[in-house]
This record gives structure tokens, C-alpha cells and sequence, in this order.
């Protein structure tokens, strides 16, 4: 067992008021308890939002590459400890150990690219109308930001939160999912080494039952970054709406892939497996759905069925792993209960549809990868985010048709197509409605560097990570400025 993890308020390591805790559980051996951590209540809350706000005015003034500076050092301190902590989100969340390695990685990517904005973060310098006048646009920060993130990539997604916010000059309360709450503390561990004044980051570990509301809708928070399912974003966007505080929330997700009859089947296959049972489906852009051209259906089906075959399933932490448990035994029975809608719809289930069995599998939340052929579009397992190893497969006549049938989903986050002409990937570009298009690569791997989120039910606000309309566009607001040293009073828009 890792020990015990506490709450970060104010620069203090504190329980949790009432005493209460919680154990974080190895998905793949629930058998191991990663750590005992705090189940914080209302008062935990409210301690850690008054110290973020008594932060705040010192560190909104401090200069932005200084605070950059210190995004650097946790970047390199995250790269230094780059091993030991993918090892513990594979541990804690379940995905394999290159999944767990790489979702570290991104959390570096996000410190050096946030580390950099404090050096730019850009605004505008115009020309005016009037002589001896100038115009500009600034961006400062909002105040204190509540962040609340996923358990499907611990380290990852607190990063594209915390390092825009904290570069931007705010402060923040983060409370991160209490399923995989010891990644995301060691995560902030490291970010406070580096140098952030006491106040700055602020963590509270608990359910969102008891904490996650009360956080975004309390007094003292400016903002609120979210990331979990659509029902609860959308309540929190009412909510925070109706309280007049910055929200984004970035949901789920129904993602296709497009295979054309063009398109190279063997590229197809392992884009396919990939998009699909990457980080066993649990990604809010996993490829849950295939629209396959008619005319290769049967032959990519034979294809994609065999290969999925050959999948091995155990802990992450075992060398040779492809398919990792899932979260826990509710998020399996979900799983499970989709499989049996599917049989039940009338889907030609071609592979897997139980609990995975087998040496090494008997204490963990395992679930064969699964493929449903012959699924109509209209169909809740071609509908319903599943957030797991289970795949449609829809066929479809043309390309306008796979678009069609693509597009008639209540999400737009990622999706795909597989061709080998320019014009088909063209019309695909432009008519699929999502916020992320791929062409000839699976619906999940975003960059870091341009924004990161979906149309429709998929997102509400603004976009995450980096580039024009990222992160920064969250965690800021403009504030233009005219100046006037002409001497005397000038009227703009009024004629002489």
C-alpha cells in the first residue's frame, strides 16, 4: 500500500475535517489498496477556496514568465519522475503501462507549452482613430478556478487544467476523481515543489456527491473547468450559468470511424483496435463505432474480428498486456448490461460479450473486447456513450450515407475516416460534425498544442489545451485599454 494521501490547502498536507477517508483500489487486483485518501466535506471545501482566494491578488501580480518559471521546473520534475508515476496510474487507473507512461507524458507536454505562454500570453496592440492615441488588448486572470477531472487519465487532464490556469495568473481548487485521487496528488506534489506559492493549488480528495456541486457553485469560485459525463456538465453549466461564473465542460462522446472502400484494410485494423479498445474504451473519444463501406464490409469484419482476437487481457503493470481491467464494478456492470441491450436489440455479437476469465484476471474488472456486427444506427449501443470494449459495426452505401450515419448521434468530439482519396477525406473534413477529424489515424491522440473538445453534447464553453481558442481562452479575460496623450479631450466617432 502507497500510504496515506491528505489534502493540499493553503501550503498545509491536511485530513480531511470530519476524519472520514476513502481507499483508492487497484482495478486489476482489488485485492490491493493503492492508498487511503480523504473524503472531504463542505468545510474542506470551504477552507480550500478561502485560502485560493487570499492567494490570489499576490500571485494574479506576480510577472506571467515568472510564473512560467515555475511551470518549467514541474515540467522537468514531472520528466525526472516519469517512471514512478505512470507506473502509479497504471497501477491505480488500470490502462497498460505505455498508456499510463504516455498519459504522464502529456502532463509534460502541457507544463513546458504552459511554461512558454508566460511569455506570450498575447494580446493586441491597434492603431487608433485618433492622433496621439493608443489601443491595446490584455489578457489577466478571472480569480479562483474550481477543476474537476476524470479518473480515465489522472495525470493528463488535471495538467491541461491546472498549468493554463495557474500561467494565467489564477488560483485553483482541484478536486480530482476518488477513483484515481493518488496519481493526481503526486501529480500536485510535484507542481508545488517546483516553487508555487502556498495557496495557489489547492486539492480536496472526495466523491462528487458529496463535494463536486458545492465546489463549482460556491461563493468564492470565478470559474469552473469540468470533465466527466454529459448529464452532470450540463446541470453544472445551468447551475454555474444562473450563478454568472466562467464554466467549461468537456463530456462525452460517440465517436466513429469511417472505413471507405478505398481505404487500406490493414491500416484500417489496427486503427480500429486502437481507437476501440485503447485504454479499454474508456476514453471520452474511443472509436465505439465502425461505418463500414458496404462493398468491404464482410472481408474488414474478417479482418478486424481475427485480429481483435489475438488482444491479451491483465494488468497494465505486465509486460505484454493490450487490454487493461476497467475502473471498477459499477463501470463493469454498465459494460455488461450495454452487451446484453445490444443481444437484445437484434446485433450480431461476432466477439467477447461477458467477464473476461482467465489466469491473472480472476480479482479484477475485466471484460472480453467486444464487437457487435450488423448494427443499425438507431440502435442505443450505436447511440449511448458505453465506455468500454465494445464496438458497432454499421454498414453503409457511400460515403454521404457514412456521414450521415455518423453525424445522427447526440456527441461531436472525434471522429475518423480511413481513404485513399483526397476528395472523399476533403468531404470528410468538411461535412463531419465534430470537433476533431482524423484522416487515416483512429479517433483518439490529440495534441496538445490546438484546442481539444466537441459539438453538440460532447461540449459546452471553451475548448481545452493549447493553441488559438485553448485553454487560455477558459482561464483568461481581455481587458482593452486606450490611452490618450494628446493633451486634450478627443471624441471618437464624432465628427468635427
Amino acid at each position: 500500500m502507497a500510504g496515506a494521501v491528505k489534502n493540499l490547502i493553503g501550503g498545509k498536507w491536511l485530513d480531511a475535517s470530519s476524519g472520514n477517508t476513502l481507499k483508492s483500489i487497484n482495478p486489476a487486483n482489488t485485492d490491493d489498496v493503492v492508498a487511503v485518501v480523504p473524503s472531504s466535506g463542505r468545510s474542506d471545501v470551504d477552507r480550500a477556496v478561502e485560502a485560493a482566494k487570499k492567494a490570489f491578488q499576490g500571485w494574479r501580480l506576480t510577472p506571467p514568465p515568472k510564473r512560467g518559471e515555475i511551470l518549467f521546473r514541474a515540467a522537468e520534475l514531472l520528466a525526472k519522475n516519469k517512471d514512478g508515476l505512470g507506473r502509479l496510474v497504471t497501477r491505480e487507473m488500470g490502462k497498460i503501462l505505455p498508456e499510463g507512461l504516455g498519459d504522464v507524458q502529456e502532463a509534460i507536454d502541457m507544463a513546458y507549452y504552459m511554461a512558454g505562454e508566460g511569455r506570450r500570453l498575447s494580446g493586441e496592440t491597434i492603431p487608433s482613430e485618433l492622433p496621439s492615441k493608443d489601443c491595446k488588448s490584455v489578457r489577466v486572470p478571472i480569480g479562483v478556478f474550481a477543476l474537476i477531472t476524470p479518473w480515465n487519465f489522472p495525470t493528463a487532464i488535471p495538467a491541461w487544467k491546472l498549468f493554463p490556469s495557474i500561467v494565467s495568473g489564477n488560483t485553483v481548487v482541484f478536486k480530482p476523481s476518488s477513483y484515481t485521487p493518488v496519481a493526481a496528488a503526486r501529480l500536485t506534489d510535484l507542481v508545488a515543489e517546483a516553487g508555487l506559492p502556498p495557496g495557489v493549488l489547492n486539492v480536496v480528495h472526495g466523491t462528487g456527491e458529496e463535494i463536486g456541486e458545492y465546489l463549482a457553485t460556491h461563493p468564492l469560485i470565478d470559474g469552473v473547468s469540468f470533465t466527466w459525463s454529459t448529464a452532470v456538465g450540463e446541470k453544472l453549466a445551468k447551475v454555474c450559468g444562473a450563478l454568472d461564473k466562467e464554466i467549461s465542460c468537456e463530456m462525452g462522446g460517440k465517436n466513429p470511424i469511417i472505413i471507405m472502400d478505398d481505404a487500406r484494410l490493414d491500416l484500417a485494423v489496427e486503427g480500429a483496435l486502437w481507437g476501440g479498445f485503447g485504454t479499454t474504451g474508456q476514453r471520452c473519444t474511443a472509436a465505439s463505432r465502425l461505418i463500414v463501406h458496404e462493398n468491404i464490409y464482410d472481408k474488414f469484419m474478417d479482418m478486424f474480428v481475427q485480429a481483435a482476437k489475438k488482444l491479451r487481457l491483465g494488468d497494465g503493470l505486465v509486460k505484454g498486456t493490450d487490454v487493461g481491467p476497467l475502473i471498477n464494478e459499477a463501470q463493469m456492470k454498465k459494460v455488461l448490461n450495454y452487451i446484453e441491450i445490444g443481444k437484445n436489440e437484434g446485433a450480431r455479437l461476432v466477439l467477447g460479450g461477458g467477464p473476461a476469465k482467465g489466469k491473472g484476471l480472476e480479482k479484477g474488472y475485466f471484460v472480453e473486447p467486444t464487437i457487435f456486427a450488423d448494427v443499425l444506427p438507431t440502435m442505443r449501443i450505436a447511440q449511448e456513450e458505453i465506455f468500454g470494449p465494445v464496438i458497432s459495426a454499421i454498414r453503409a452505401r457511400d460515403l454521404t450515407d457514412a456521414i450521415d450515419i455518423a453525424n445522427n448521434v447526440k456527441y461531436g468530439l472525434s471522429s475518423s475516416i480511413y481513404t485513399q482519396d483526397v476528395n472523399n477525406s476533403a468531404v470528410a473534413e468538411r461535412d463531419l460534425d465534430a470537433g476533431i477529424v482524423y484522416i487515416n489515424a483512429p479517433t483518439i491522440g490529440a495534441e496538445i498544442q490546438l484546442p481539444f473538445g466537441g459539438t453538440k453534447k460532447s461540449g459546452l464553453g471553451h475548448k481545452e489545451a493549447g493553441g488559438r481558442g485553448g485553454a487560455l481562452d477558459m482561464f483568461t479575460k481581455w481587458k482593452v485599454i486606450y490611452r490618450d496623450f494628446s493633451g486634450r479631450l478627443q471624441k471618437a466617432q464624432i465628427d468635427k
